[in-house]
């Protein structure tokens, strides 16, 4: 299979760490997303949104979305789990997610805040904007697993959750975000990075790193 991503993507760092977690082995593709190489016309044929990452599988088939990704990794290779077993643990966790790769990390977008600037916005609005966003959304986070056992955002294994969140710790820190304000976040980041899975998804540890 191949992975088609920028070592600066966090969606693709969240599946870099699935497939890691999981020991899958993927051929690497680098579209570099501030040169636009992800609307070129045979990414887009790939990915109709111009997104990243896409996985490409063996027997042709073409997953987008970083999410469904890593829950067709969960469903073809069980182990170890990304997900809990009981239902309601799933759901939170799978909230948890959510709440990092579809309320947050959207912001951050190159595509939305290019769009801003086009609308006359000056750059100081809107790298405000994505940091308040940031700011919002961890804190809530941070009250989502308060009550959970550490070392992870649910319990003793990295889940979900944990893909999510370590890539959205480091975009938080490029807009200036003081993340000493969630210490619990950063006892999970610090638990995750001790693990290879993450600590070789980081982006200067990508070949297409600058």
């Amino acid at each position: 299979m191949r992975l088609h991503g920028y070592f600066r993507s966090t969606a693709a760092w969240r599946v870099r760490i699935a497939l890691n977690l999981k020991g899958v082995e993927a051929e690497r593709s680098f579209h570099h997303l501030r040169k636009g190489e992800q609307r070129a016309p045979d990414y887009l044929r790939l990915n109709p949104q111009g997104l990243l990452p896409t996985l490409e599988l063996d027997n042709g088939a073409v997953l987008t979305q970083s999410l469904a990704i890593c829950e067709w990794l969960e469903e073809t290779h069980p182990e170890p789990a990304l997900l809990p077993r009981d239902a309601v643990a799933r759901a939170h966790v799978r909230a948890f997610a959510q709440a990092i790769a579809c309320d947050i990390h959207p912001v951050q977008n190159l595509k939305v805040l290019a769009r801003l600037r086009a609308l006359g916005q000056p750059e100081e609005v809107v790298t405000g904007w994505a940091r308040d966003v940031i700011n919002e959304g961890l804190a809530a986070c941070a009250t989502l697993i308060e009550k959970q056992s550490g070392p992870f955002c649910f319990g003793a294994a990295p889940t979900l959750a944990d893909l999510c969140l370590v890539p959205q710790l480091s975009n938080a820190r490029r807009f200036g975000c003081d993340v000493s304000v969630w210490p619990r976040l950063l006892a999970v980041e610090s638990a995750c990075l001790a693990l290879p899975a993450f600590a070789d998804a980081q982006p200067e540890r990508q070949p297409d790193a600058e």
